[in-house]
């Protein structure tokens, strides 16, 4: 059953998200990030510039095969079709399609009301489903 984790109060959501696909990677994660389309083509520029000297390799889900099987990091607005079914982190307000292939989903939500209340709404649906729900305070600092 797909580990389901969220990760709450995250003062720059893009930015979290960031430094955790960056972490991810540096582990040998293969990782699916699905959202808005918007969202994501923020979270591309984002990748390539949220630290001077790093870089998160990543793709979209329209690449070529060859890139999408070799990139760790596919973005996409639809994750029920990727290549890798490690990880999967929601940046979207809804629940995504397909993620019970996943051995783990992290839920990303900031600090905006409208963003928590959204993530209220997924939390029940997983906890509906039978899925134990694990909190992850993003606002404070590890120990």
């Amino acid at each position: 059953m797909t580990e389901v984790a969220f990760h709450f109060n995250a003062p720059d959501k893009l930015g979290y998200a960031c430094r955790l696909l960056r972490k991810a990677v540096g582990q040998g994660a293969q990782v699916v990030v699905t959202g808005s389309v918007a969202l994501l083509q923020r979270m591309d520029v984002q990748l390539w510039t949220f630290a001077p000297l790093e870089f998160v390799p990543h793709c979209q889900a329209s690449a070529d095969p060859q890139v999408l099987n070799a990139s760790p990091v596919v973005l996409t607005a639809d994750a029920s079709n990727t290549p890798h079914q490690q990880v999967l982190v929601n940046m979207g307000e809804a629940v995504p399609l397909g993620f019970e292939r996943f051995a783990r989903l992290i839920e990303v939500v900031s600090t905006d009301e409208q963003d928590r209340n959204a993530a209220r709404v997924r939390w029940k649906q997983y906890v509906q489903q039978g899925y134990s729900v694990v909190r992850h305070d993003a606002g404070v600092p590890a120990a």
